[in-house]
């Protein structure tokens, strides 16, 4: 399937910066392969302006549900007496994939976020078998959460590529290994940090968000990206899961 889930430990995490970065790398270094976003669903508003208002038509972009309170998204359906049809999620995506190379895919909340009452992001990344990179924010308390949410995505069989340590604010190279030891981590949970993407004052400077993309090792980073490619030209991607 070529897709790739961006994901977090919780919500506020730094799933769309990191997220704009990837689609900033892939415009930049892969000017010649068509690029899709979608964002799972929304709950308020955000991301999807967000996007709209920084690619301005350069990429395709599609956000198959949308719900008007900023909750868990079976709440904030509830709040509408509307339902929430993940079938109609799965057919975008399928639909989005037979015209992009890439489709980059912005989850909500964690890996442990409801989408359903029944169902969290990490079935759904397992479910339909989608390659997943998770965002951890680098705070006290995150090698907790990433332990958990890891274990969770090791129940579930989440197809899980690595991690990307997100910087909320500005902090020192000391700060983050105290507070995000990337070796603890990967000796914790047996799952490779991929880079750290540091505080970025200005998140519409699109250059220095691919240059930092591009900082990270090129042996893993692109490879992930790639992978999605290399899949469908193998195969035309997956498209027999169920939603």
């Amino acid at each position: 399937m070529n897709s790739l889930l961006i994901t977090a430990t919780d919500t506020d995490a730094g799933k769309t910066v990191v997220t704009t970065a990837l689609v900033a790398y892939w415009q930049k270094y892969y000017p010649s392969k068509a690029l899709g976003l979608m964002k799972l669903m929304q709950t308020g508003q955000g991301d999807r302006e967000w996007y709209e208002g920084l690619f301005q038509g350069q990429l395709e972009m599609i956000t198959p549900l949308q719900y008007q309170a900023p909750l868990a998204p079976p709440v904030a359906a509830d709040l509408e007496g509307r339902d929430i049809p993940l079938g109609t999620v799965w057919q975008a995506l399928l639909n989005l994939q037979k015209s992009q190379d890439l489709v980059l895919i912005e989850g909500l909340g964690g890996l442990g976020c409801p989408v359903t009452h029944e169902l969290t992001v990490a079935d759904l990344a397992a479910q339909w078998r989608l390659k997943t990179l998770l965002v951890v924010p680098v705070k006290l308390g995150s090698i907790s959460q990433t332990v958990a949410n890891i274990a969770l995505a090791e129940q579930k069989k989440v197809n899980l590529g690595g991690i990307i340590l997100n910087c909320l604010e500005p902090r020192t190279e000391t700060e983050i290994e105290q507070l995000t030891p990337i070796d603890l981590i990967q000796s914790l949970t047996n799952c490779p940090v991929l880079g750290v993407f540091p505080f970025i004052e200005d998140r519409r400077d699109l250059d220095k968000l691919a240059s930092v993309v591009a900082s990270w090792p090129e042996i893993k980073l692109p490879a992930h990206l790639n992978w999605a490619l290399h899949n469908r030209d193998m195969n035309g991607g997956n498209q027999n899961a169920m939603p």
